[in-house]
């Protein structure tokens, strides 16, 4: 069965983001997620250290308890850092979503197979990230191949009690780059943290 487009799967989640949703984004998730528009509570996490976006996302998480934390992570980042699944699941955040865009490949160096890959586990069992977050603790589960089901599912998914995890398994887009910070850094942490202060407190 083939998987999913990257882009039209973030077109999914952006279509019923809400205005208090934070998105953490990094790699090739931050890269298309960029293309489809901006927001203040978006933070796109580049540069960036390989594998940290759920920490960043977990200590939004705790400090802003009132909102939805969606962090965007790809395979290769969440290989790069098993153990934030752990971390994440011992602190309960109730609020946060964690989603892994599953190509197989580190897209952004040139597309070399993942450890994780089936092909390159030739007599191994494969890998499978939805049954790592369930035995990590994670209450709410999900992998995704058909773009159809993923729509139809998306916003039971963010409702659903927390924290959630999400297996998005996509193709690699052709040419994926490392994506560029779209302003400098400094000036960018500082205005998301203005944002956050700015969102706080209940919806009205």
């Amino acid at each position: 069965m083939p998987r999913m487009s990257l882009v039209e799967s973030l077109q999914v989640l952006r279509a019923v983001r809400q205005d208090r949703d934070v998105v953490v984004s990094t790699m090739g998730s931050a890269r298309e997620w960029m293309k489809l528009g901006t927001h203040p509570l978006d933070f796109v996490y580049a540069p960036s250290a390989m594998g940290q976006a759920p920490a960043l996302g977990l200590g939004i998480a705790l400090a802003q308890p009132d909102k939805r934390v969606i962090i965007l992570n790809g395979d290769g980042c969440m290989l790069m850092n098993l153990g934030s699944l752990v971390t994440l699941t011992a602190a309960h955040p109730d609020n946060l979503t964690l989603i892994v865009c599953e190509n197989s490949v580190y897209e952004v160096t040139g597309g070399q197979a993942t450890a994780a890959c089936p092909a390159a586990r030739p007599g191994s069992a494969p890998v499978d990230f939805s049954q790592m977050a369930l035995a990590a603790g994670f209450k709410s589960v999900w992998s995704f191949q058909d773009i159809n089901d993923w729509r139809q599912q998306v916003e039971s998914v963010l409702a659903a009690p927390g924290p959630r995890f999400v297996v998005l398994q996509v193709d690699p887009v052709p040419g994926g780059s490392v994506p560029r910070s779209p302003a400098p850094p400094v000036e960018r942490a500082k205005s998301f943290a203005a944002a956050l202060l700015a969102w706080s407190g209940s919806p009205s």
